[in-house]
């Protein structure tokens, strides 16, 4: 037996002014605040949604931080319970998702830009550093995407045998480095510099190519190849 509208009419007429609003002119017609509403709508069918997703937003800055954020974190917010986590992942994972399916199985060096994209979609806005490696065959498709290694807020443990033993399992030619700075500043770090070319001589002693290291920060990447490192 379904359950009486028990929303009262204010509530009821805000919600479809949002949905046709939405329907007409899409995500950018609507600030950040609106677009989030529309997520909660689901998680919470029977509230005002719009305290919670200006709090959730004083929060975390963004949609994109309040999408990616810890669910601990998240939990910790005065009013977000299981279903709002749960609607806020799915849309985190369903973004990563369509931004992975871009790359996978294509050549990466002919669509660098979708690979930028996919890594900032996946890597920008986490709390810690993450380390992931792209595998590529001879051909320079990408054959596998893996996270190698977290880390804390500034450091995430690197070990280039263990780089190069997983391309061979996975029988790669080619690979591609890529770590987030979770301060937002994707200058590498002495360390960096370091761990890449310890990783590139391992590489290289075995027939595999390093073909980059990507960086990845708040609002742009860095790229080893490109600014002389490599």
């Amino acid at each position: 037996m379904a359950l009486p509208d028990r929303l009262p009419s204010y509530i009821r007429d805000h919600r479809k002014r949002l949905r046709d609003r939405f329907t007409e002119g899409g995500a950018r017609a609507m600030p950040d605040y609106e677009l989030l509403e529309l997520v909660l709508f689901r998680a919470l069918p029977r509230q005002d949604v719009k305290p919670l997703a200006r709090l959730l937003l004083d929060t975390f800055g963004d949609f994109n931080r309040v999408i990616t954020a810890e669910p601990a974190r998240l939990a910790a917010v005065k009013g977000v319970g299981e279903a709002v986590i749960v609607e806020l992942k799915v849309i985190e994972a369903a973004a990563q998702r369509m931004a992975r399916a871009k790359v996978m199985n294509r050549p990466v060096l002919s669509s660098w830009d979708a690979l930028v994209d996919y890594c900032h979609t996946a890597m920008a806005h986490r709390q810690t550093e993450q380390f992931r490696i792209l595998f590529l065959d001879r051909k320079n498709v990408l054959i596998a995407d893996e996270e190698q290694a977290k880390g804390t807020v500034d450091h995430v443990p690197v070990y280039p045998r263990e780089v190069v033993k997983r391309a061979l399992e996975l029988n790669a030619s080619a690979l591609i480095l890529v770590h987030n700075h979770p301060s937002g500043d994707p200058t590498p770090s002495d360390a960096d510099v370091s761990m890449t070319i310890q990783i590139q001589e391992a590489a290289r002693v075995l027939g595999l190519t390093l073909h980059d290291h990507l960086i990845v920060g708040k609002s742009r990447e860095l790229s080893f190849r490109a600014q002389g490192y490599l």
